[in-house]
């Protein structure tokens, strides 16, 4: 069982649209709603790839019954977190050339009593989890050491920690060495205080992390590929993609994936580049099913392309 924790979960709108234009009446050519979050949609892969997950989520409003209620019809377990204010409700504009436009909104402000709560409930779900996964932003009201906190805590259960967030949230929790962390290439240039140009250089910043604390880096570089680095050595792995569709969860799935297939070597990164490279292809944040992969499009190496000039580099 794959726990994931979601501290500020959210309602999604995403809207297919033909373009965006500012100021213009812009009639969408398909519609969805999904329940969101990082962790949320890392419980989504799982559950699509037929294993049990149990998703821990502070939830409020109407909006909040929904996510809920959305959950339930894709045979997800939720641990629901009753707190005051509604769940926040964001917005995705996905244009047909693959430019996603995303508005997400604050989320509700959560009280020291539902603070607690949230551990309390991470901790009494957590048994006989093979990984907590602790995903996405904080929601106001929670200190950018919550994160730091909550990985002492697992690993003092003997829990496996993977952690998917960024900014100072991420740099505090380094100390408390989350067994995986993931980064995309923003991320990563943010935590290291520098831009990143090429794969070696998002290579050299893992490799920072490592020694900030982080027992593995999983990194997503977009349509460059996903590196892998650990205590044994680094990987990059690729696929070949047809069309984007959208990138709404497509990290999210990766990080399942990975976790998926053990969260450890080549053969988990092979495993999240195939669910990266399958959520690109669908609709909205849609998670790939088994029958969506394809292995044969992946390539994972130890031939790091460390010169690569990356399509998208980040300051």
């Amino acid at each position: 069982m794959i726990l994931t924790v979601t501290p500020n979960p959210s309602l999604d709108r995403t809207y297919e649209v033909p373009s965006l234009d500012r100021g213009e009446v812009v009639r969408a050519t398909g519609e969805r709603v999904d329940p969101g979050g990082k962790g949320v949609n890392v419980s989504r892969a799982v559950a699509a790839a037929g294993q049990r997950t149990v998703a821990v989520l502070p939830l409020g409003g109407a909006p909040g019954a929904l996510v809920a209620d959305l959950l339930d019809a894709q045979g997800i377990e939720v641990a629901r977190v009753a707190v005051a204010g509604a769940t926040r409700s964001n917005i995705a504009l996905a244009e047909a050339d693959g430019v996603l436009t995303k508005i997400n909104a604050p989320g509700p402000e959560l009280s020291a009593a539902e603070e607690e709560l949230l551990l309390e409930t991470v901790r009494a779900q957590s048994a006989g989890a093979s990984w907590i996964v602790c995903c996405g932003s904080l929601p106001r009201g929670l200190a950018p050491s919550w994160y730091a906190e909550l990985v002492a805590r697992a690993h003092a259960a003997g829990a496996r920690i993977a952690l998917d967030t960024s900014g100072p949230a991420l740099l505090a929790a380094l100390r408390e060495r989350p067994d995986v962390v993931k980064p995309n290439a923003e991320e990563l240039a943010e935590a290291v205080g520098r831009s990143l140009a090429t794969v070696g250089d998002a290579v050299k910043a893992a490799e920072e992390l490592r020694g900030m604390g982080a027992g593995t880096v999983l990194a997503s570089l977009g349509a460059d590929g996903q590196i892998l680095v650990d205590a044994s050595g680094a990987w990059f792995g690729s696929a070949r993609v047809d069309a984007v569709r959208s990138n709404v969860g497509a990290g999210d799935s990766s990080l399942a994936g990975f976790l998926i297939a053990g969260g450890n070597g080549p053969e988990a990164l092979a495993s999240a580049v195939a669910h990266g490279a399958a959520a690109v292809q669908l609709p909205g944040s849609v998670m790939p099913t088994p029958s969506d992969l394809d292995p044969a499009a992946v390539t994972v190496t130890a031939e790091m392309p460390v010169d690569r000039v990356l399509r998208e580099p980040v300051s």
